[in-house]
């Protein structure tokens, strides 16, 4: 019955009309099913399954499909030993950059005497208690100052004598693209928990939220920073935004050693300044955070304020206030444009044990006078 089908499709004059140009859709879909059988039974073979053909013609007309991802290489104890070598090699780099850092170096100044040789963009050494410059580099030089802002945010917040108590609502606009910070929208902390993590862990939300439910309103805030720069005498100092996110934040380290100096002499602002760690807690969070200058945790330098900042633009930055053992003297160090973090505590490490050496020649007349009295 099959052939006898197959030879009256054949001898059809409209069969081989269209099979032959495929000119309907039916035709073709006969060609596809009928026309394999009809081959298969004139050859006398035994024709593939329909579904088979059906999925042969649908994978020919179909893009070919991408090869599957090539499987990660099979572990090599070779390759692992060599990635340990390199990071080995490059761990014992950076150590030995370290140690050439912490090694002070001097330099042979226009009057003949030995001053130190900083690797820094600019630098100073400010006599906190007389307001004398004992030493310097680049130290007029305005630059970008990065989280040091946050000494001017903290004055001026607090020149107002606000209510520390006070609960402040942290808004998503305190902490959208903060960068640093340890805040949650929606968390709820006071005012003195904000300016701890304002001044001990640079917490950048923590310096929006301060300015934003200021009296002053955030763009009055900012306002009134340059305000106080003014009236302070800082010629040099320009703010943008409170927490020093933004490169237009700058300040000479020379008015930077200036107003370290005076943070110095608010004990609301220095007290902090000179805690190494600090816990909150408002009730459902507890948040210990460790303060970002490492001149805290040796405990070998008297530091009496300080406060570190670092964006692209600045550098490794540090602005600090530390006491002299020999005459309990208050010495401004600022370091602006370290080459990385260590650096910048280094380097300060650095100037200040030059004025250490010096302070019998430097503060002669005033040692023997505290000694007289």
């Amino acid at each position: 019955m099959l052939l006898r089908a197959i030879d009256y499709l054949l001898e059809s004059r409209r069969f081989r009309g269209q099979f032959r140009y495929g000119i309907s859709q039916v035709s073709r879909r006969l060609y596809l099913w009928i026309g394999p059988l009809a081959l298969a039974g004139l050859l006398g073979v035994a024709p593939l399954p329909v579904t088979a053909q059906t999925r042969a013609a649908s994978a020919a007309s179909a893009p070919a499909a991408k090869k599957p991802a090539a499987k990660p290489s099979a572990y090599s104890a070779s390759r692992a030993k060599t990635r340990r070598a390199r990071l080995a090699q490059a761990r014992a780099a950076a150590a030995a950059r370290e140690a050439a850092e912490a090694l002070p170096r001097y330099k042979v100044d226009g009057s003949g005497a030995l001053v130190p040789d900083l690797r820094a963009a600019a630098g100073i050494i400010y006599d906190a208690d007389t307001n004398e410059v004992l030493w310097q580099q680049n130290g007029d030089v305005p630059r970008s100052i990065a989280s040091i802002t946050k000494v001017m945010t903290a004055t001026v917040f607090l020149e107002s004598n606000p209510d520390l108590t006070a609960t402040i609502l942290v808004k998503r606009s305190d902490t959208y693209r903060a960068s640093t910070t340890l805040l949650r929208t929606g968390d709820k902390w006071t005012a003195d928990d904000l300016l701890h993590l304002l001044l001990i862990a640079s917490d950048n939300a923590a310096a929006r939220a301060l300015a934003r439910t200021s009296p002053l309103g955030y763009d009055g805030f900012i306002a009134r920073m340059n305000e106080k720069a003014v009236e302070l005498g800082l010629e040099s100092a320009h703010y943008v935004d409170p927490s020093g996110l933004l490169n237009d934040n700058v300040s000479s380290a020379f008015d930077m050693a200036r107003l370290i100096t005076m943070a110095s002499q608010d004990e609301r602002i220095s007290s902090i300044m000179r805690l190494p760690d600090y816990t909150i807690r408002n009730g459902r969070r507890t948040v210990t955070f460790r303060s970002t200058n490492h001149l805290l945790r040796t405990g070998d330098v008297d530091v009496r304020a300080g406060k570190t900042g670092f964006i692209t633009k600045a550098g490794y930055c540090l602005a600090t206030v530390l006491r002299l053992p020999q005459t309990g003297q208050n010495i401004a160090v600022v370091v602006f444009g370290a080459r990385s973090n260590t650096a910048r505590f280094m380097e300060s490490r650095n100037l200040f044990g030059w004025v250490a050496a010096k302070a019998s020649s430097l503060f002669g007349a005033q040692t023997a006078a505290q000694s007289q009295g």
